[in-house]
């Protein structure tokens, strides 16, 4: 299955209450119930603060942590612009099928 966002992308967040900010993808998290559901974990993005208990092998403390953001809030951003843009499919003369900017018609690898 292609996906539009993938792991190492530059994103732009579109809404929620990092709106504005961008960050690269870590990490794909894909719904075992429905694709819409997939989400990624942005660098910087939704950061919460985690309380943890000490035990033998971890420390007591709060630590910040990035949990994952849903792929419908995020928009891959432009190289040239620095400007989010839609993301498209297209097929090479090769047959190989890749990504392109919308925007600008820059394709992705």
């Amino acid at each position: 299955m292609a996906y539009k966002i993938k792991k190492g992308d530059d994103v732009f967040v579109l809404s929620g209450k990092d709106k504005g900010k961008t960050g690269k993808v870590l990490k794909i998290v894909k719904s075992t119930v429905n694709k819409s559901r997939d989400k990624a974990i942005v660098e910087g993005v939704n950061i919460v603060k985690k309380h943890n208990k000490q035990s033998a092998t971890t420390k007591a403390g709060i630590e910040s942590i990035e949990k994952p953001i849903y792929l419908c809030k995020l928009s891959i951003t432009d190289p040239k612009t620095k400007k989010p843009s839609r993301v498209g499919f297209k097929k090479l003369k090769d047959g190989k099928k890749v990504r392109f900017l919308k925007k600008s018609g820059e394709t992705l690898t």
